[in-house]
């Protein structure tokens, strides 16, 4: 009996032996599935997020501002704003003229939603003038909103070009 399950062990280790490489060559030709790059747009957190955009390049201080949460974290080259009063009283003028003043293509933009938090990842090209200076750069954002019953807040904003 011991004998049989050792030729039985035997006979299948050779035949996947024999027959793995074969089978590896016939998978060597396909290509990995391109992964997705617009995901979760539909969802409330995300229109939060184009909402925000929209708020943005429209100048409309008070919309960005009801969409942070008053204690947001933004973090944007070398700076940090501790909260959205700080964003408003010192960069939010400035992010507003820029974006107003350029041209945004969406390369990517992925939302996840986790029960009441969800995270937003997107990669654009802005292009245009902006003080005189051409702007050609692919922007990265990474938003951070949770709901808090109200509807969802960004409580995190990451930008880098």
């Amino acid at each position: 009996m011991f004998r049989n399950k050792v030729q039985t062990l035997s006979a299948i280790s050779l035949s996947l032996a024999l027959f793995s490489p074969v089978s590896a060559l016939a998978h060597g030709n396909e290509k990995p599935a391109t992964p997705a790059l617009f995901v979760g747009e539909s969802t409330a957190a995300a229109q939060t997020v184009t909402a925000f955009h929209q708020a943005l390049r429209a100048g409309d201080a008070k919309a960005v501002r009801a969409m942070l949460a008053d204690d947001v974290l933004i973090v944007e080259g070398n700076g940090v704003e501790r909260s959205a009063d700080e964003y408003a009283s010192h960069h939010m003028l400035a992010d507003m003229k820029f974006m107003a003043a350029v041209q945004v293509e969406a390369l990517e933009h992925q939302t996840k939603v986790l029960g009441k938090v969800a995270y937003s990842v997107s990669r654009s090209q802005l292009t245009g003038e902006y003080k005189g200076k051409p702007v050609d750069v692919v922007s990265k954002e990474t938003l951070v909103l949770v709901d808090n019953g109200d509807g969802w807040k960004i409580v995190h904003v990451h930008w880098s070009h």
